[in-house]
């Protein structure tokens, strides 16, 4: 058979595929009936072998029960030591691992250092860890966490890189603002160029083995790069031809880190998470590539059970307001979630497994995430209003202030953001470099821009902000224009330009005074409005964003201020009460037909409230095929599900050493039912039952809940009516 047609046939195949892979997961383990958590896929991480088992072990063992098999690895850290300790060419190369100031190499872990992507450690990567697992059959690969530290850059291998890229000997970057800024720059390109080669290498000799193999990148928000001061390739990534999409890793660890609000400093988890997920959709948004969301359940730094599953709830609840993203990393490392000792409360220190009722919860909630589905639904709240954020936010960070530049815990970036999510209005990011594809100003009205933390990459940028200004847009310009990132060599002081600052070009585009002072103007059918404000001081002191927000609301019309946000997508419904009293503090009361997916319990509700500070996530019974059986919800994953004309059946299949709990609708009234649950050897499994027939609106619910011990052999759960 032609190769041709053999790659034709792969790519039929993966396109069939790709529609089944929603749900997915990390482990760099073997399959274990402990962590069978049936996602659709697995990604197994690494591919080294160890004394235990090799690489392809791993995988079969993952395959042999039904997973579709993956490939994650790093590409900035790993199990690379023989790379390093010359095992691969003969040299020594820890002299690439990214180095500080003081000549410290910052390391992951014992003989893991940051690496500096040379070519040479490139050509490695690809013979060593791309090569053979496509040999082993894997199409897809997520090469994840880019990452450069802004604290780094003294290493003599990236000295070399500096002079090879710029043409000059290096600087120190911690000299000034634009050494600082051309050093980011560099280790910015050094990765975009590094994910090119590796993914390029993967599509062409999949090609050659007639396989289509997509290339992912899973990385942090760049709201969190550029606050926790990391550079990666980021928004830039979504239009390179080798990358077929993202795993958003966002999760408690990332979304309490602290910000500024209304002069305070504090963790706010929901609302970090909902920018963070928002920074990450609109990569891809414009250009239709993949983006899985992922939430963890716990998270890297000690805590107890408690707070990791209070704000596991805060970040879940934020992915799935983002209601065109429907695919999921339900969680990594799945072995020390259900392995792992962690405290059993803040003040003890006493550690346990994760409690039952816990696991319960979150299996519960990862199972929703099978069948979530993309809905056209939107968030409550004045929508179209937007914060434009650009890959050049991680150029101007760095360890200390330089020429006076202070950016803290990223104010200028949360300035002109948390005073409108705080304010129940659902603002959504623009990412500068995607303002060329036109999907990038649906729906939007109001575009909120500073350059006092970015600077444009380029002039072609500006020239679509204006066109989009010029047929009706509006431009809130808030910015002094001041700090010392205003005169780094670039484009817009370069070449005959002599503008000081790059939001001159941009204003001369459409008319308005290259240093306008604050005002409002017109271009076109549209409008811009400059403050002279850097958008920090909105948030580092008490009331500080009230002229913001008289603004915003000039720009806009008239905004629906509340403390909630509220999202209708499929039978689910999901709400966010805020905190801080900025609207009100009251309580947000929902009435209706309700399964509580945030109770272990799976608890019944008509009417309930939800309180400041704290997220639900409810299934409407009122949605639901009434004329046939169901389950509503599980803590487990259901398959061959059979309706009959005298009864129901299907098997549940979770982790051992879980509880499950299975919501049934019954469109019969069951008092007369009988229930029968089976393992995989057709013996019997103890299970108890609890029972609701609830007329709501006139209409009867016969709500039916069992309770049993999950097995990864699968239970059968019979009903005869």
């Amino acid at each position: 058979m032609p190769r041709t047609f053999i790659s034709i046939l792969s790519l039929l195949a993966t396109l069939i595929v790709g529609a089944q892979e929603k749900t997915t997961f990390q482990t760099a383990g073997p399959w274990k009936p402990v962590t069978d958590i049936r996602s659709d896929l697995v990604m197994v991480y690494g591919a080294n072998d160890n004394r235990r088992m090799t690489f392809r072990e791993r995988v079969e063992s993952w395959r042999n029960r039904g997973y579709t098999t993956h490939f994650m690895t790093g590409i900035a850290w790993g199990e690379y030591q023989d790379y390093f300790t010359g095992k691969w060419d003969g040299k020594w190369h820890l002299d690439e691992g990214q180095k500080t100031a003081q000549g410290d190499t910052i390391w992951h872990g014992r003989l893991i250092p940051y690496i500096i992507p040379t070519k040479n450690y490139l050509a490695y990567f690809k013979e060593r860890h791309i090569k053979p697992v496509i040999d082993a059959g894997i199409d897809a690969i997520f090469l994840e966490e880019p990452e450069f530290w802004a604290r780094a850059g003294y290493s003599e291998a990236f000295k070399r890189e500096w002079e090879a890229y710029y043409g000059f000997p290096w600087r120190p970057q911690h000299e000034s603002a634009e050494n600082t800024y051309l050093s980011n720059k560099l280790k910015y390109h050094l990765y975009y160029r590094a994910l090119d080669e590796a993914f390029a290498f993967a599509n062409q000799y999949g090609r050659e083995k007639g396989m289509n193999v997509r290339c992912y990148v899973p990385t942090h928000s760049l709201l969190n790069y550029s606050q926790w001061q990391i550079v990666s390739p980021e928004a830039s990534l979504a239009s390179l031809e080798g990358c077929d999409g993202y795993i958003a890793q966002v999760w408690t660890g990332t979304s309490r880190e602290p910000n500024y609000f209304n002069g305070k400093a504090k963790e706010r988890v929901f609302e970090t998470a909902f920018l963070e997920y928002g920074c990450m959709e609109s990569m891809t948004r414009p250009t239709g590539r993949k983006m899985f969301f992922l939430t963890d359940p716990i998270e890297d730094r000690a805590k107890d059970w408690e707070d990791y599953k209070r704000n596991y709830q805060a970040t879940f609840t934020a992915q799935l307001l983002y209601p065109q993203i429907a695919d999921y990393e339900v969680m990594p490392w799945p072995d020390r979630i259900y392995e792992g000792l962690y405290k059993v409360s803040a003040n003890s220190d006493e550690k346990a497994h994760i409690p039952r009722f816990y696991s319960t919860q979150m299996q519960v909630m990862i199972n929703t995430l099978n069948s979530m589905p993309l809905s056209e639904n939107r968030v409550s709240g004045s929508q179209g209003i937007s914060v434009l954020m650009a890959n050049s936010l991680m150029f101007q960070r760095s360890p200390r202030p330089v020429e006076g530049y202070d950016d803290p815990q990223l104010s200028n970036f949360y300035g002109m953001a948390l005073p409108l999510v705080k304010r129940g209005i659902p603002v959504s990011i623009t990412h500068l470099e995607n303002v060329g594809y036109t999907e990038s100003w649906k729906n939007l009205k109001v575009l909120i821009m500073t350059y006092s933390n970015m600077k444009p990459l380029d002039e072609e940028a500006h020239t679509h902000l204006a066109e989009w200004v010029k047929r009706g847009g509006i431009i809130i310009y808030s910015g002094r224009d001041d700090d010392p990132f205003q005169s780094v060599q670039e484009w817009w002081n370069q070449n005959g330009r002599t503008f000081t600052a790059p939001s001159q070009h941009l204003f001369s585009l459409m008319g308005i005074p290259e240093k306008a002072e604050e005002g409002e103007y017109e271009y076109g059918k549209g409008k811009v409005f400059v403050l002279r404000h850097d958008p920090k001081e909105y948030v580092l002191s008490e009331g500080g964003d009230k002229q913001f927000m008289e603004v915003v609301a000039k720009a806009y019309g008239k905004l629906q201020l509340k403390n909630s946000f509220y999202l209708e997508r499929g039978p689910y419904t999901l709400v966010a009460v805020l905190d801080e009293d900025v609207v009100t503090g009251d309580p947000f009361m929902i009435k209706g037909d309700y399964i509580d997916l945030f109770s272990p319990e799976l608890t019944y509700y008509s009417e309930t409230s939800i309180l400041p500070g704290n997220q639900a996530f409810f299934f409407d019974l009122r949605k639901i095929d009434r004329k046939r059986p169901q389950v509503i919800a599980a803590a487990s994953r259901q398959y061959d599900e059979k309706v009959t004309k005298d009864g129901y059946s299907f098997t549940c299949k979770s982790p051992q050493n879980t509880t499950n709990i299975v919501c049934l609708y019954l469109p019969k009234e069951y008092k007369s039912a009988q229930i029968n649950c089976t393992d995989a050897a057709g013996k019997t499994v103890n299970h108890m039952t609890r029972t609701i027939t609830a007329p709501v609106n006139g209409i009867s619910r016969h709500l039916l809940w069992l309770t049993f011990e999950n097995s990864p052999e699968g239970v059968q759960v019979k009903v005869t009516f």
